[in-house]
């Protein structure tokens, strides 16, 4: 089918040869488009909407033909949510909490730390309402753990626990010191209960001692310092397996130099030895694998790829000292792992081994996967890892043994001998736990079935508006000589589109001002059989219905009589720039330049006009108001009527010759067909005389102004062109001269106005007053002294003899005068001089001025500070000055030019980092001498204006990697647990 442009042009194609009282019956058709032919399905690629009849690609298609059922419905199947059979329940992630759940399901999977838990008294035993809410850290965790262990879900929400702990599930903790920190917290809750077993149970379950042991070189003494740990951490950036970090966690350190130990029996610091001792280790090892290490030249931590192997079965046996009938070989329980090239993003997930069964599975969040044959599978994680710019192949493991560069943290647990006892495996949630699961179970299976039942009502209702569609879709075409009528296009895109409810049929904007079909609408409606219209009415309702009668021949015939004249316009506007360009004979008319340059355009809009008064009576058709023209030239689009250009504003012919033309009677007569309204000025017509009169009023008061102007300039010659003015650092060498004051601005516009009105006295107006009350307080006093005058403030005022000043009173009405008096007095002792102002000074609203300037220079939301690094050479620490340039080798200079909020820690560290490569804590600032130590204060408040320059001396670079880590832990801000003390980055 032809496009929709080219069906319209098609349906008014006869108005070429007929005249709007010619219209028939067969006319009006054509115009609505009534006997177009029908697309057949296949035909067209998208519905034609310029045609009436086509009723493809409204959204049939998805009704036609068998449909699966899932298409009637949105809804999931709620079986998905359910927990498989032999297999564990997951946690959802909150944002950013996977490094909590991963911790989560390897302390869930440590049975004695489990079977603790629930056996710690709780409050709420006995509450018997469907609304459990835990109150305590060890109450969130045994609910936690009881779901975990029986719900029917496939997975939990942990969001009750995380909240408890104060987390921040869309920040990324460290999640070794998560892990650290959270035991502490176990711990610190747990002693408080009333059986010493469960007061003990985190020493029991992980917790180990180690010592210290200081040997002297001078005296041999040696003294052991005593530790407990709950974990070990490794080093690994050097090394290639578990038994190298362990060994150098454990290697001997010197001591000497600076570093040297003082030693009670010398009494003197001594170069000595110290090394870690192994006493005792727990029943479950957890080794931190230092993957997040602190980078100097970022400032930040970053993540160590570097292959670390392992093996399945860990002997510490080598590494222990004494107690050598403890059990020394350990089993891997658990492997930890952080996906993603940075410390500070990534993704966390866990492989934990069943500790009954002896099967490992993969805990990634609400998703859970079973490995084959009861082995740790980490080759698939590892092929996962994000692009690295140096990578290293992964080295061949043995048997045994597993490499990973994203392992952060391993569990082994001690080895047991194999027992028949199922107890020793079975963990049984207490009764008070179990009935709190069994509520939460019976929700999910009441939601389960209301989903489920959901479904099938959806279900049902489409397959009620499958039949409905194939039978009505039939019936839709209109045969030709049969009734019809018409529906709205979008009414039935919207019927056939399941998703949305369906409306009764609106025919409302369809309407023209006749209360007919109005032939604009044809294009957005569809013709349809009466049958089919019968039915979707009495389903649907609605209205006005709109039939083969309610074609409107008004509106066809007003269609018709526009495109007639648009094409003559062409024709005339031709006839009309052939006719301007002769020269004209005998009598005119007056026509505006403007009107005579856009006549066609103001035709076709006067035209359009016509037509839109045929349509709906609120003017709109296709949801747009009456039409506009924003093409037209100069002042045309401000221009509604034809000729009102040359219209004055007393109704009268314009005075401005210059905008006007000289037309002869035919091109008069053929303008005044189509603006038969317009205004009309012969060629005699006198211009207005109100206008003239206000001309000639205007032409002498610019003369008068500029009489004045010139007047005022030759009485202040001095002033306008600023010369032989007075001064305050030279006053006159005579006793009690008296000048007098007046605003900088004042004076330039008094200067600025003579000026101007010399030379364009028709642009400006004269000076009147002065105002001298901008110089006053509130009070009526002066805001200046004569030493802030000289210092500077007498930018704000001019100075004036006192002849001029006579002038200026004598020109002008001046507000308040404003002198200054000088007097000299000598006595025995000397001369003195004395200044005094009238009006007098106010020395309250002058100190509080000079407060509030103060107040400005140390209140600031952005200036420009500079930082300047002064460097330490070997025989004196030289400080750059200001103009040194910045690329000496003694100091450097950088501007910062940054957003302070009061209250703002300051100075900025990160930016001084970046722009000096110096770490944050390395960092001394100085301002005059004195040091910025205080984080918390503003720029304002230590003392640094704008403009000032903050010294900047940089501390030694610390060679020792382990303590610059312990340094970057202290300076990080802390976040805090809600309620619990307990602190994590």
């Amino acid at each position: 089918m032809a496009p929709r442009l080219q069906l319209e042009k098609a349906a008014w194609r006869w108005v070429e040869t007929v005249k709007p009282e010619e219209i028939g019956p067969e006319h009006i058709d054509l115009a609505y488009r009534v006997n177009l032919p029908a697309c057949k399905r296949g035909t067209c690629r998208r519905n034609c909407k310029g045609n009436p009849n086509c009723l493809v690609g409204i959204g049939e298609q998805a009704w036609l033909g068998e449909i699966d059922e899932n298409a009637f419905h949105n809804i999931d199947d709620p079986n998905s949510e359910r927990r498989d059979k032999n297999t564990f329940v997951g946690l959802t992630n909150l944002g950013a909490t996977c490094y909590v759940n991963t911790f989560l399901q390897v302390w869930f999977h440590n049975l004695e730390l489990r079977r603790s838990l629930y056996q710690c008294h709780n409050s709420r035993k006995i509450q018997t309402s469907t609304n459990y809410e835990p109150q305590s850290i060890c109450e969130h965790l045994q609910y936690l753990f009881a779901l975990l262990q029986n719900s029917n879900r496939k997975y939990i929400d942990p969001s009750g626990l995380v909240k408890a702990l104060g987390l921040d599930t869309g920040q990324q903790q460290d999640a070794q010191e998560f892990s650290k920190l959270f035991l502490s917290l176990l711990e610190d809750t747990l002693s408080k209960q009333k059986s010493t077993n469960l007061q003990n149970v985190i020493q029991r379950q992980f917790c180990g001692q180690f010592s210290y042991v200081t040997v002297c070189n001078e005296c041999g003494r040696s003294s052991a310092l005593p530790s407990r740990f709950y974990e070990l951490e490794l080093n690994i950036q050097g090394h290639k397996n578990l038994t190298e970090c362990v060994t150098e966690f454990l290697k001997e350190e010197k001591l000497d130099g600076e570093n040297r130990y003082f030693c009670e029996s010398c009494q003197t610091k001594q170069s000595a030895t110290r090394r870690i001792r192994l006493h005792s280790l727990p029943p479950t090892l957890n080794l931190q694998l230092m993957r997040f290490v602190f980078d100097r030249q970022t400032g930040h931590k970053k993540k160590l790829n570097t292959f670390i192997s392992f093996p399945e079965q860990l002997d510490m046996g080598p590494f222990l000292e004494g107690k050598q009938d403890q059990k020394c070989v350990y089993e891997l329980s658990a492997v930890l792992i952080h996906r993603g090239i940075s410390a500070y993003s990534g993704h966390y997930i866990a492989h934990v081994k069943d500790a009954r069964t002896g099967d490992w599975y993969k805990f990634n969040d609400e998703e859970i996967e079973k490995m084959e044959g009861k082995k740790l599978q980490l080759g698939i994680e590892e092929d996962i890892a994000e692009t690295v710019k140096s990578q290293t192949r992964k080295p061949k493991c043995s048997k045994g043994y597993h490499c990973s560069r994203n392992a952060y943290m391993l569990v082994y647990k001690v080895q047991e001998e194999e027992s028949s006892d199922p107890s020793r495996t079975n963990v049984e949630v207490p009764a008070f736990l179990q009935r709190l699961v069994d509520q939460d179970n019976h929700k999910f299976e009441e939601w389960c079935s209301e989903m489920a039942d959901m479904r099938k009502q959806s279900v049902d209702k489409g397959k009620a508006k499958h039949e409905e569609v194939k039978e009505l879709y039939e019936l839709l075409p209109a045969k030709d000589g049969e009734p019809y009528e018409f529906i709205p296009l979008e009414w039935l895109k919207k019927w056939l589109d399941d998703s949305t409810a369906t409306k009764e049929i609106d025919n409302s904007f369809f309407l023209c001002s006749h209360g007919k079909l109005h032939p604009d609408k044809v294009a957005e409606s569809k013709r349809v059989s009466l049958q089919a219209a019968e039915l979707l009415y009495e389903r649907y309702s609605g209205g006005p219905r709109l039939d083969g009668s309610s074609l409107c021949r008004e509106c066809v015939s007003q269609r018709c009589r526009v495109l007639r004249l648009k094409n003559q316009l062409s024709e005339d506007y031709k006839e009309v720039s052939n006719m301007v360009k002769r020269t004209l004979s005998g009598e005119g008319y007056w026509v505006g330049k403007t009107s005579l340059r856009s006549w066609r355009q103001l035709a076709l809009d006067q035209l359009e006009e016509d037509e839109h008064e045929t349509k709906h009576s609120n003017g709109q058709t296709n949801g747009q108001g009456p039409h506009t023209n924003n093409n037209k030239e100069g002042n045309e689009d401000e221009m509604k009527t034809f000729n009102e250009d040359i219209v004055c504003s007393h109704a009268g012919l314009s005075i401005l010759e210059t905008e006007r033309k000289l037309v002869s009677p035919e091109v008069w007569t053929k303008l005044r067909a189509y603006f038969p309204k317009a205004p009309e000025f012969t060629q005699n017509q006198e211009p207005c005389q109100q206008c003239l009169t206000l001309e000639q009023e205007e032409k002498d008061n610019e003369a008068v102004s500029k009489m004045m102007a010139l007047d005022q300039k030759n009485q202040l010659l001095n002033l306008f062109n600023e010369k032989n003015r007075p001064t305050l650092a030279k006053w006159p060498q005579r006793n009690d001269v008296k000048y007098d004051w007046l605003a900088v601005k004042l004076h330039i516009t008094i200067s600025n106005c003579n000026f101007s009105l010399c030379r364009r006295p028709t642009k400006s107006s004269p000076v009147s007053n002065v105002g001298n009350t901008l110089l006053l307080c509130p009070h009526g006093g002066f805001m200046f002294t004569y030493d802030s005058l000289i210092s500077g403030d007498a930018q704000h005022i001019a100075l004036l003899w006192p002849s001029e000043w006579e002038v200026i009173s004598r020109l002008f009405i001046v507000d308040q005068p404003i002198s200054i008096h000088c007097f000299k007095e000598t006595t025995s002792s000397g001369s003195t001089t004395q200044y005094t102002t009238q009006p007098d000074l106010c020395w309250e609203c002058r100190e509080s001025f000079l407060f509030q300037q103060q107040r400005d220079l140390r209140e600031y939301t952005q200036a420009t500070i500079y930082i300047r690094k002064v460097i330490e050479d070997k025989r004196m620490i030289k400080e750059a000055a200001p103009e040194l340039n910045a690329s000496s080798s003694e100091a450097e200079e950088e501007k910062e030019e940054q957003p302070k909020v009061d209250g703002e820690r300051d100075p900025d560290f990160s930016q001084i980092m970046h722009a000096f490569s110096v770490a944050p804590f390395d960092q001394n600032l100085s301002i005059d001498g004195k040091s910025l130590t205080d984080d918390s204060a503003t720029l304002g408040s230590l003392g640094v204006i704008p403009e000032s320059i903050i010294c900047l001396k940089a501390d030694e670079p610390i060679a020792d990697y382990a303590a610059m880590d312990d340094v970057y832990q202290v300076r990080m801000p802390e976040e805090g647990f809600k309620g619990t003390g307990l602190l994590g980055h």
